[in-house]
């Protein structure tokens, strides 16, 4: 069996923003694994129902739970944004799975109380709107860097047809699951696997100061700065990205995978 990577997505968005990837990591001989976070694309909210407590633990249960399923015994987690604090939640779980980790514009830190009541404005908002097109109006302009705002219409208007495209509960649900995440730079000090940060340039979500902290805390970190992106390198600049993971997954310790 091929080893294994895990394709983790951004909010509010569903496994497609990984596409122009997918297909660079298969060619280098790994077994790609790319799921939709419950609520997301075509998923479900699993077993428990979208009325549980929202929690990053519970999707990364059923990620987790996906590999159980395809007898994946360790794998490497690469997640984007919220994907990231889904990966980082995996780390906690259950961190004899994770043979390696990638997290692309993404944090370790917890939110601060600014940004968690936003947070939970925003899902406040879009429940009682039942419609995320707002939402879109007012997350393009940050999701993206310059660059793709003046020089890649089409990608502005995939992003923003994705973002309208999502399901206001769950975008509500993620919302909150994603202002209770606590402080996870501990548990990446604790791992002891190859780790891979890679960041957009133009990304003003996720700033420089919070990568440097998450190549800081893990013991075998690279930082990997990715030129003409925001915080959506995976769409924006799908190529170095992909060029990013192939480069670190050869690196990895490619551990047996049970069958």
């Amino acid at each position: 069996m091929a080893p294994t990577v895990v394709l983790l997505h951004a909010f509010p968005f569903d496994r497609h923003v990984w596409d122009g990837v997918v297909d660079t990591l298969a060619d280098a001989g790994w077994d790609v694994v790319v799921p939709d976070l419950r609520g997301f694309g075509e998923s479900a909210y699993g077993e428990d129902g979208p009325d549980d407590e929202p929690s990053l633990s519970w999707m990364a249960r059923d990620v987790l739970g996906i590999l159980d399923r395809m007898g994946v015994s360790a794998a490497v987690f690469a997640g984007i944004s919220m994907g990231g604090y889904v990966a980082m939640e995996i780390v906690r779980q259950d961190p004899a799975r994770v043979a390696g980790i990638a997290l692309v514009d993404t944090k370790a830190t917890a939110d601060s109380d600014e940004a968690r009541a936003n947070r939970l404005k925003v899902a406040e908002q879009v429940v009682a709107s039942g419609s995320t097109e707002a939402l879109a109006r007012a997350m393009v302009p940050t999701l993206l860097g310059t660059t793709s705002q003046e020089d890649r219409p089409s990608v502005v208007a995939q992003v923003k047809a994705w973002i309208e495209a999502a399901d206001p509960a769950a975008v509500a649900w993620a919302q909150r699951a994603m202002a209770a995440r606590p402080d996870s730079l501990g548990d990446l000090a604790s791992l002891a696997v190859p780790a891979l940060v890679v960041w957009g340039v133009e990304d003003g979500m996720s700033p420089r100061a919070e990568q440097d902290l998450m190549v800081d805390a893990m013991r075998d970190a690279r930082l990997v700065v990715v030129t003409e992106s925001g915080h959506l390198s995976t769409v924006e600049a799908p190529e170095q990205v992909a060029d990013a993971l192939v480069t670190f997954l050869a690196d990895v310790k490619r551990l047996p995978q049970s069958t």
